[in-house]
């Protein structure tokens, strides 16, 4: 009798481990989004110049035949994770004919870097490189025909990347963020060099006390847990995505996170804008919202870059409306700016 109550006990442990273990793969599992049944999608890795494994997404149109298509890498916003935004745009994208690959960003999500939660000028736009190495070396891609996409604070990786990186035909932002400007000057430019000052020595003090402990200390949450009412608009418009079922993951730095607290130390001095003219002269397609309140990063680069250019506002939209709404977001204008293109 007691080896049967044993049995049935170990029988239950087993049944109970397997439907955690279920439990926990459906929640790694998670998207924000619903993978369409027009594409297959699966799980790759790829290493970047700096050795650090990429993991990434990978979706390709069902019934694509056997010719090389053209093929778009996407990521972002920045402190995101492939299974939001990028993945979003990834999946419709591949409906309307591309290959296209979702990652998530290094030290971020799925993809490896010590320590977590790092950002970096040079890194991130080498991000975008690495991923069209991986393209182009699949038998399904025709590699004289990549595009990519930046969504929010990786719209400034990727104008960054193409100017490097010849390779990169065309490239399109939405509600594009310029982040060594934002870290360095303070939205709308408005930090003051004495504000700037105590920042870096306040970054700087910050790294004896990382050195001390021999390891990183990590910022404050970036949204709270709980929405008062008072908050920015922004503020509140980024919680609504972020932090509820419309885009809460559990991997994303915005949801569920925070960024080191030494983070914004390489952006303060190094510009990743500096050389976008050169992009030119393949095309560059700039999206923004109306009412978004970066909506002035996204004109300004249209200012400064080279044609061919095109700058797109779209009616009454937010910076994160961008970011999931798919009756907003102008994918005809996507598929035929990269069909235009890639050829």
């Amino acid at each position: 009798m007691k080896k049967v109550a044993l049995m049935t006990l170990g029988v239950l442990l087993l049944t109970a481990t397997v439907t955690f273990a279920k439990e926990i793969a459906m929640k790694t599992e998670h998207y924000t989004f619903k993978v369409s049944d027009k594409v297959t999608k699966q799980k790759v890795t790829f290493k970047n110049r700096y050795g650090i494994t990429l993991a990434g997404d990978l979706y390709i149109p069902k019934n694509s035949g056997n010719k090389p298509l053209p093929a778009l890498v996407i990521t972002g916003p920045f402190g995101a994770v492939k299974e939001q935004s990028s993945g979003l745009y990834a999946n419709i994208m591949a409906e309307r004919g591309f290959v296209t690959l979702a990652f998530d960003p290094s030290y971020t999500g799925e993809s490896g870097g010590e320590p977590r939660h790092v950002a970096s000028p040079d890194i991130n736009t080498e991000d975008f490189s690495a991923a069209v190495d991986f393209l182009g070396t699949q038998k399904i891609v025709n590699r004289n025909k990549i595009g990519i996409i930046g969504i929010c604070g990786f719209g400034g990786f990727a104008l960054n990347a193409a100017a490097v990186d010849k390779r990169i035909k065309a490239v399109a932002t939405t509600s594009m963020y310029d982040m060594s400007r934002v870290m360095s000057k303070g939205y709308n430019d408005s930090t003051t060099l004495e504000q700037r000052t105590q920042i870096l020595e306040q970054l700087s003090e910050q790294r004896w006390k990382d050195a001390e402990n021999g390891t990183p200390a990590f910022a404050s949450k970036g949204l709270p847990d709980k929405i008062e009412g008072n908050e920015l608009q922004f503020v509140k418009d980024y919680f609504d995505y972020y932090k509820t079922k419309r885009g809460f993951h559990s991997r994303s730095i915005n949801s569920n996170g925070s960024w080191t607290a030494t983070n914004a130390l390489s952006f303060m001095n190094m510009s990743i804008l500096t050389y976008i003219k050169e992009i030119s002269p393949r095309p560059i397609l700039i999206i923004a919202g109306e009412k978004a309140h970066s909506r002035y990063f996204s004109e300004d680069i249209y200012k400064t870059t080279s044609k061919p250019k095109e700058l797109m506002i779209i009616p009454d939209a937010v910076h994160v409306d961008l970011y999931d709404k798919i009756d907003i977001i102008p994918f005809d204008k996507l598929e035929a700016f990269f069909k235009d293109n890639l050829k």
